[in-house]
C-alpha cells in the first residue's frame, strides 16, 4: 500500500469528479479515505447541461447519482495520516468550506508540501483554506471568481500544476488531472520514504 489519500465530500458531490479518482487511486495502490462531516452514506449528483439543443439552458442540471459512503468524519482525522488529498467538486464544497476540521486537515497536508489535487468547485475549499494565494490554478469557468478571490491567477486549461497543487476544470479533465497527481504522489514517495510509514500509521 502506497499510503492514504484524503478525499473530503458531502451531499451533492459530483459523481464523476469523485468515483473516477477514487477507483484510479485505489488501482494505483493507494488507500482512499472518503471522509465527510459525519461517517455515513452521502448522495452524489450528476451535473450536465441537458442535451436538448432546441431549448437554451445556461447552467448545469443536477440529477441524483450513486451513493458513496464516508468511512470517517473530519473531526476524527489528522493531516499526518495522509500522503495527499483529492478534493472533488459538485455542490458539496459550497457548505464544506465552512467546516473547520476539514480546513485543518487540508492546511496540514499543504504545510507538509504533499500533493493536493482539486477539480471543479473543489477550488472553493482550497480558497477557504487559503492554499492558492499566489498560485496559478484552473477550475470550472463559473468558479474563476472563487479562484481569484483566493489570491490565485486563474487560467482556462485542462490541468494546471503549481508546486504540489494540481487543479482541473471539470470531470472532463480527469485523465490529465490524475496523470499529473499520480506523478506528484510518486515524486513525494521517492523523495521521502518515511511518508509511506506515516500514511499507513
Amino acid at each position: 500500500m502506497n499510503g492514504r489519500i484524503f478525499m473530503p465530500l458531502g451531499d451533492a458531490t459530483e459523481a464523476l469528479d469523485t468515483f473516477y479518482p477514487f477507483f484510479r487511486l485505489v488501482e494505483a495502490g493507494y488507500e482512499v479515505v472518503v471522509a465527510g462531516p459525519d461517517a455515513r452514506l452521502y448522495h452524489t449528483v450528476l451535473h450536465e447541461i441537458p442535451p436538448d439543443g432546441g431549448i437554451p439552458w445556461d447552467i448545469t442540471q443536477e440529477r441524483p447519482g450513486y451513493f458513496i459512503r464516508a468511512t470517517a468524519a473530519f473531526r476524527d482525522l489528522r493531516a499526518e495520516m495522509f500522503v495527499g488529498a483529492f478534493v472533488s467538486g459538485g455542490r458539496a464544497p459550497e457548505y464544506l468550506r465552512y467546516d473547520e476540521d476539514l480546513l485543518r486537515i487540508v492546511r496540514g497536508i499543504d504545510a507538509r508540501g504533499l500533493p493536493i489535487a482539486c477539480v471543479c468547485h473543489g477550488i472553493e475549499i482550497l480558497t477557504a483554506a487559503d492554499l492558492i494565494r499566489g498560485r496559478t490554478v484552473t477550475t470550472v469557468a463559473k468558479c474563476a471568481a472563487d479562484a481569484r478571490q483566493g489570491g490565485a491567477v486563474y487560467v482556462d486549461q485542462p490541468a494546471v500544476e503549481d508546486g504540489h497543487i494540481v487543479t482541473a476544470r471539470t470531470w472532463h479533465d480527469n485523465a490529465p488531472l490524475l496523470r499529473a497527481f499520480l506523478k506528484q504522489l510518486d515524486r513525494a514517495r521517492s523523495s521521502s520514504p518515511n511518508r509511506d510509514r506515516e500514511g499507513a500509521a
